[in-house]
């Protein structure tokens, strides 16, 4: 390896259909290439390289079977070895089963393989097969908590000493800024309301949030006109949970927006009276460190990641407790104190939880691999 280390990464995570995915390698990617330090950074194919954030080089894609496995399994290493990388980034669960170069894995959790009935879709099963081979070959896995590390090892059998945990960051553009700067609320949302942020899956367990708005709407004359918005791709619940709502006698009660800009969802988080985040599993939760940057309050469930991340600056209740939920929203509309010290406590959590530190982990864990 010459003085400068060069890294491939799965070009295709960067408009990936996984907002989080995106994400987290976009956030990744710029805090490397600010550090400085001496180091390449390639995509290794995707379709769409603006997509590509300054100063990351670009290999097209040679020819390949046209399927995401053909591309990991044989597009993948051939790009590497034609951008002659020294180690290879699969950032989102699956790695080919050979490389010319150390393979670096991201699981960010192992939710399919801890609970299958969440997802019953046609040839799940393969997938989950590849991602534990992935998981098997790969030089060293990189995973974004605690909780996710101990997953990943009742789950594959992994040993900690091939897992770095490598918590993750928020962007600058929702660190708390002057009201002004937001923008107009999209059309349909108003005050007050609840926001939610992610994909609307069944482990998100939003059928209980919506029963527990309509449930504080009823107990709070001033909480008549409060509203869950739900920020994010539906994958086969929204109608469900729109259909509470309308049953209940309060269709307005809940506003669905499948995707909206960063400048947006700031002010959406900013003018929120919380993030409600009830899920049953999360591997990490970046909504969670989002909201606490923008200065909202965070109620979370007690379970999985969300303690972890929290840190004691939010609310914690049980996901099968609605009647809790319940309390904890009219809490938050009461006034007092409360959300006063949960935006200070969520402030200061947040401050921890940058990329600059999810880069210098990655970083090393890079330089290990090519040493080995």
């Amino acid at each position: 390896m010459s003085g400068i280390l060069r890294v491939g990464i799965d070009g295709r995570a960067f408009a990936s259909p996984a907002a989080g995915v995106r994400r987290y390698i976009k956030g990744l990617t710029r805090a490397l290439v600010a550090l400085g330090e001496p180091l390449e950074l390639v995509a290794l194919g995707g379709l769409d390289p603006t997509a590509l954030p300054p100063g990351i080089g670009h290999v097209a894609e040679p020819p390949h079977p046209p399927t995401n496995l053909g591309w990991t399994l044989v597009g993948l290493p051939r790009a590497a070895r034609r951008a002659g990388v020294d180690v290879v980034h699969a950032p989102a669960y699956t790695a080919p089963f050979w490389s010319p170069a150390p393979v670096v894995l991201t699981i960010h959790d192992v939710s399919y393989e801890r609970h299958p009935e969440w997802y019953p879709y046609r040839r799940d099963w393969a997938r989950r097969a590849f991602y534990r081979r992935s998981a098997h070959v790969a030089s060293q896995i990189l995973t974004v908590s605690r909780f996710s590390a101990t997953e990943i090892t009742a789950a594959y059998g992994i040993p900690a000493d091939r897992m770095t945990v490598t918590p993750l960051g928020v962007d600058g553009a929702f660190v708390a800024k002057d009201p002004r700067s937001r923008g107009p609320l999209p059309p349909g949302v108003r005050q007050p309301y609840l926001l939610h942020v992610g994909d609307l899956h069944e482990r998100r367990n939003l059928a209980m949030l919506i029963r527990a708005v309509v449930a504080a709407r009823r107990q709070m004359p001033s909480a008549k006109s409060l509203s869950l918005v739900l920020v994010g791709t539906d994958l086969s619940v929204g109608d469900a949970v729109s259909e509470i709502a309308r049953q209940a006698g309060t269709p307005d009660a809940v506003v669905r927006l499948r995707s909206v800009n960063e400048r947006r969802l700031r002010g959406l988080y900013q003018d929120a009276v919380a993030l409600a985040y009830p899920s049953f599993y999360e591997g990490f939760g970046l909504p969670l460190v989002e909201a606490m940057a923008c200065g909202t309050p965070v109620l979370a469930s007690n379970v999985a990641s969300m303690p972890e991340v929290l840190g004691g600056a939010g609310v914690l209740i049980d996901p099968a407790d609605e009647a809790a939920w319940t309390r904890a929203i009219l809490d938050l509309l009461n006034g007092g104190d409360l959300r006063g010290r949960l935006r200070d406590a969520g402030l200061r959590r947040a401050g921890e939880f940058t990329w600059e530190r999810t880069a210098r982990l990655t970083l090393d864990v890079y330089r290990r691999s090519v040493a080995r």
